[in-house]
């Protein structure tokens, strides 16, 4: 299990916001940062720390991102066309685990990364066990057939915590999800405001 999964809910805390929108985060009852200095005083932020506090906020969102392959990510999404901050959630939400946890499969990314890992996801037919593997429109992602009973993914189909998004086409009785179209940052369903021009602006310096 890595340190991320470990101490997901430090992230919470260290951000001071309910990142995943979830009733357990420890946000919910303790505004503070952890640790024995957690409560004092916030000073406030320079620039510098604006964008780099967007960033970890948007990294962190999807789990278990190194900062290479976000750095990666940026990267293309600087080489396409058009707003680079929109192409690069864009990019995000086409990653399998994204998928996966957007389709109401699993209840966590954090679970969704593991998921993919484990086998228990097929694209097309055909499993993959890469969580970062990156999804194009009209894919049919799906959860395997001897996968379909476990614990994780019946509290997921039955919780009504989330919504699946309306570029998701999800078949709840098959466990199969279609990806529609790539969407724009206004159709994400953050449970925080995300602000990925700071993040190009991080990385434009």
């Amino acid at each position: 299990m890595s340190k991320r999964q470990q101490s997901k809910y430090k992230i919470d805390r260290r951000l001071g916001e309910n990142l995943w929108g979830r009733p357990k985060s420890p946000v919910n009852k303790r505004e503070y940062g952890p640790g024995q200095h957690g409560q004092r005083r916030r000073s406030k932020l320079s620039d510098f720390g604006i964008q780099l506090r967007a960033k970890q906020k948007l990294k962190g969102y999807y789990g278990n991102i190194s900062e290479k392959q976000f750095r990666r990510t940026y990267e293309e999404a600087s080489r396409r066309r058009g707003d680079t901050g929109e192409n690069l959630v864009g990019l995000l939400e086409r990653r399998l685990d994204a998928i996966v946890y957007r389709a109401k499969f699993v209840p966590t990314v954090f679970a969704a990364r593991q998921f993919v890992s484990h086998g228990h996801i097929t694209v097309n037919g055909q499993r993959v066990t890469v969580p970062s593997y990156r999804i194009s429109e009209g894919d049919v992602i799906e959860v395997r057939e001897k996968s379909r009973q476990l614990g994780m993914v019946l509290e997921a189909t039955e919780s009504a915590e989330r919504d699946v998004p309306e570029y998701l086409d999800v078949d709840n009785r098959a466990l199969k999800a279609t990806f529609v179209r790539t969407p724009g940052l206004d159709e994400i369903p953050y449970p925080v405001m995300m602000e990925p021009n700071l993040v190009v602006e991080f990385y434009s310096r």
